[in-house]
């Protein structure tokens, strides 16, 4: 969708907010919310973290989790938004391998675990930016098949910029779902980053501008792993 300065105004002013609480895989969504995605503590609100030093912008959960989903390398992966992605601004993936002999229901994913995996970010066209993760339902990604065996916390994020005029404004909504990776590959995953961590608060990728409107724009945080 293409933003003009006026529906980029009339964006800022939406209240709606969104939770991402089921995953699909290869096109099978979960029947139920919080089966293997970690209950994060917007479930009744649906608000977004703001505080990139909290540690809520790691999984945001309020619940360990008790269900993994299987997944193959090379397969689809997606989250559900609930109530659609309702703001504008870029979407990102991250992956993080729990180590070997660790509990998934428990780990906590603290230190350089991190790596973005996949992203879904904003479009220059002529007539202004394109957005193309608004207004979805669900966002996927494609898991590589070079990513190891093991089990994982895949990540979802998306940045509301809607109100991101000045710091501490972007807006973001996440969750983080517990999976197990088959059939993958020998790759070496990175740059590994921590989260909390990766981000600043004055990250340009975290500020939007109306006036005058932005004519570069990059999410913040590493660069998508080149499998």
């Amino acid at each position: 969708m293409k933003f003009s300065v006026t529906l980029l105004l009339a964006a800022s002013a939406v209240e709606a907010h969104y939770r991402f609480s089921r995953i699909v895989v290869n096109g099978v969504a979960e029947a139920k919310e919080w089966t293997a995605v970690r209950q994060t503590k917007n479930y009744q609100g649906n608000h977004g973290v703001s505080d990139v030093n909290s540690q809520d912008i790691r999984c945001f959960q309020m619940r360990s989790g008790t269900s993994t989903a299987t997944i193959e390398a090379g397969g689809t992966l997606g989250f559900i938004a609930n109530a659609q992605i309702t703001h504008f601004g870029p979407l990102s993936f991250y992956m993080a391998r729990v180590p070997d002999g660790a509990n998934i229901n428990t780990w906590e994913a603290a230190g350089n675990v991190w790596f973005k995996v996949a992203s879904i970010d904003a479009v220059r066209t002529a007539g202004g930016w394109t957005w193309p993760a608004f207004e979805k339902s669900v966002v996927d990604f494609v898991v590589p098949k070079s990513v190891p065996n093991g089990k994982y916390l895949v990540r979802v994020e998306s940045i509301a910029l809607h109100q991101a005029q000045s710091q501490g404004g972007a807006q973001i909504y996440l969750s983080c779902a517990q999976v197990e990776v088959t059939g993958g590959g020998s790759g070496s995953p990175g740059p590994l980053v921590a989260i909390p961590g990766a981000y600043k608060a004055n990250d340009q990728g975290l500020l939007w501008s109306y006036h005058p409107v932005r004519t570069s724009y990059t999410a913040p945080g590493p660069k998508v792993w080149q499998a």
